[in-house]
């Protein structure tokens, strides 16, 4: 039986035996954690955020004369000057000593090869396929990378959750794990569930690591964890502690047609609480870490008349982690007056999203290029990004 038969039997004994032991374990809930282990020091997290975040308003343009005629409401008094004619979200202010350190920055104006529809769906599968479609057999680009990395041992899995991860669809098996979607499981209904299971093997290991990777308190019978964002990354944080070397999930909330000024400080404030558990909880590993924090797209230059912003173009990347060369906004920066937008309304794309991953996957897990632009990105060219890590 080969590495990969193995494992992928092994998910299908674990789902098995989630399915038999405790229904309230199949609900979907939540955001999936997709964890890999790989050969090597570099733990890659990769967040998507779902909805379309508006890099305008997170790395703030303010040197651009343009940026405050097109957001009278939305530009901000307050906000955190960090050169170049840029400032943070007053939002990131937590993040501020990690930016003067180097071990947090952004990619602005960057953007998948996405244009014109608008779509979240279509957007966040181009974002998540690496290419237009699913194609490539239907795989995704992280799910295509574990492939090319020798000796690579996929352990994806620890969620059911609504959100399919698809940029890890694909050959390479995936598993997952929730927060709150506990098993609940008074002390009684875990001995018969495991007594259910007892006859076969399989399933007798597959029960014990979803209890182990649950959380599961042994005495209540309850997850001691919590749910959500914080509870996503405590969990990847441990995992990557160990063998693991690859994590990824989503946070959503970034879809601010209206209110903007309320909904999008709710939505940094998780994604700053992700970043500082992985420094803090994972302090031993930081040096070591690229978190990578991407959208299907930006949105509008110019603020509409409900407070938000509209589907746009070309947006921002976040990026933090001790193996970062950050404390600075990278990318060409194309400028804000109307013949300078994209479609005169969206910020101009200067560079490809794709190219800052696929650099960072090179010095990172040591992929060729070739392997990179053929089978990862197919149609990416890696010229005018800048690399990423130390």
């Amino acid at each position: 039986m080969t590495d990969r038969t193995s494992q992928r039997s092994r998910r299908e004994a674990m789902l098995g035996a989630l399915a038999l032991g405790c229904s309230a374990a199949a609900s979907p809930l939540l955001t999936p954690v997709v964890l890999a282990s790989t050969p090597g020091e570099l733990r890659l997290v990769v967040i998507v955020l779902r909805g379309g975040m508006d890099g305008l308003d997170v790395i703030r343009p303010v040197g651009d004369a343009q940026f405050r005629e097109l957001r009278p409401d939305l530009a901000g008094q307050g906000t955190l000057e960090v050169g170049a004619g840029f400032a943070l979200h007053p939002a990131l202010k937590p993040l501020l000593p990690l930016w003067q350190a180097g071990e947090v920055g952004a990619v602005h104006a960057t953007s998948t090869p996405y244009r014109d529809k608008r779509s979240h769906f279509d957007g966040q599968d181009i974002l998540e396929a690496g290419t237009p479609g699913l194609s490539q057999g239907g795989s995704g680009w992280l799910n295509r990378t574990l492939d090319l990395i020798p000796q690579s041992n996929a352990r994806l899995a620890f969620a059911l959750g609504q959100d399919q991860m698809k940029l890890l669809t694909g050959p390479v098996p995936v598993s997952e794990w929730v927060p709150g979607a506990s098993l609940n499981l008074s002390p009684q209904a875990q001995l018969l569930a495991g007594q259910m299971m007892l006859d076969d093997p399989r399933f007798a290991d597959a029960w014990a690591e979803a209890l182990d990777l649950s959380g599961l308190d042994e005495a209540s019978g309850r997850n001691p964890r919590g749910d959500g964002h914080k509870a996503l990354a405590q969990f990847a944080v441990d995992r990557l502690l160990e063998e693991t070397r690859v994590a990824s999930f989503s946070l959503s909330g970034w879809d601010t047609h209206a209110n903007q000024k309320g909904a999008l400080p709710r939505a940094l404030r998780r994604l700053v609480e992700v970043i500082e558990t992985f420094h803090t909880r994972g302090a031993q590993i930081w040096d070591r870490t690229l978190i990578m924090a991407m959208t299907e797209f930006g949105r509008t230059a110019r603020q509409n008349g409900t407070g938000g912003t509209d589907h746009g173009t070309g947006g921002a990347m976040i990026l933090a982690g001790g193996a970062l060369r950050g404390g600075q906004v990278l990318g060409d920066w194309p400028g804000l007056s109307e013949a300078e937008l994209y479609g005169r309304r969206d910020l101009l794309p200067t560079s490809d999203l794709r190219g800052w991953v696929a650099q960072a996957l090179h010095s990172g897990f040591g992929i060729g290029m070739p392997d990179l632009e053929r089978s990862v990105f197919p149609g990416v060219t890696l010229d005018g990004t800048w690399s990423l890590l130390l």
